[in-house]
């Protein structure tokens, strides 16, 4: 690419997480981390929710599987603890600082798959 050519513009990444029932995994974020359903294919295989600018993506699959790990960037991370904590999620490791530095907290879903929100 040339000094004054600027690149594509791509979109944020949409994760897939492997979940035992999709709309079960769907009315929990809606729940407990206040997301709102999106679609859910016929199949019931695939579905989606979102919240603000993050979608995310349920694809079903059958026990056992890896769960996903993702980091989430949180610009007020005491708001998002308060919050999800009065919505009832899984908080796995409460908001502390990290020997790294980062403010985080974790929340686990209900087939594993794990959320670090973090902030500087």
């Amino acid at each position: 690419m040339g000094a004054k050519e600027k690149p594509n513009s791509i979109g944020q990444p949409v994760p897939e997480l492997p979940v035992a029932d999709v709309e079960r995994a769907q009315q929990h974020y809606r729940d407990a981390l206040g997301f709102k359903i999106g679609w859910l294919y016929s199949d019931k295989e695939i579905g989606a929710v979102s919240r603000e600018n993050v979608a995310i993506f349920f694809r079903r699959r059958k026990p056992p599987f890896e769960p996903t790990v993702h980091w989430v960037f949180a610009e007020d991370v005491d708001a998002s603890f308060q919050e999800l904590t009065s919505l009832g999620a899984n908080i796995v490791d409460p908001l502390e600082r990290k020997p790294w530095g980062l403010r985080q907290f974790t929340v686990e879903d209900l087939d594993g798959n794990l959320f670090y929100f973090h902030h500087d």
